[in-house]
């Protein structure tokens, strides 16, 4: 979703609390993956992929200049014909640990043995994020979590989109005051999708 399309949405959105929830948590994601370097795991559930997920970060990752926001995506199910990219098993969730950062898309209760893995990643140091649909397991593991109820303005795939964007967006300003191409087109996009002023 590009940043005119972000733009709109977090205007439909305004006055719930979906763009800051999403801004905060987008926040705790940064502040987890930066300063290590990256190491960022992303897993969902054996029903559900979150290649959507994965592909705005890596998008997010490049328009930020911010590498440590592109994830490994780790599969339930691994084909051996697979390219290296999508080779990636559960069994990295097993050798997680400090200094990296599991990133749980859960819509649905996990099965599989999955929330067993993410709680011996938890136990060996690290940090589990959840984007989730209300499952209280998937919460309890997790050092942060937004949850998307089915009673919600939005669903979880809205969600994504605007944690993804967020990530890349709370970066601090280019030295000098020189802006991004990036941040010109979010600027552009505000202005474009501004109330026009009031006539007296």
């Amino acid at each position: 979703m590009d940043a005119v399309r972000v733009a709109l949405l977090r205007e439909v959105l305004a006055g719930t609390e979906w763009p800051a929830a999403a801004r905060e948590f987008a926040r705790a994601l940064r502040s987890s993956v930066v300063p290590h370097g990256g190491g960022l795991l992303l897993v969902g559930t054996e029903a559900y992929e979150p290649w959507h997920m994965a592909a705005h970060l890596v998008d997010e990752s490049t328009w930020s200049g911010l590498p440590q926001l592109r994830p490994t995506l780790v599969r339930h199910r691994v084909e051996p014909d697979d390219p290296v990219h999508l080779a990636v098993g559960l069994g990295r969730i097993e050798a997680a640990g400090r200094g990296e950062t599991l990133l749980v898309v859960a819509p649905g209760q996990p099965a599989g043995g999955l929330l067993e893995r993410v709680h011996d990643a938890r136990r060996a140091g690290a940090t589990v994020l959840a984007l989730d649909g209300g499952d209280p397991e998937v919460r309890g593991l997790a050092h942060e979590a937004l949850t998307v109820s089915d009673g919600d303005e939005v669903d979880l795939d809205t969600v994504q989109h605007l944690v993804s964007a967020a990530a890349g967006e709370n970066c601090a300003p280019s030295p000098r005051g020189r802006r991004t191409f990036r941040d010109r087109l979010s600027r552009l996009a505000d202005q474009l999708t501004a109330p026009p002023p009031a006539r007296w």
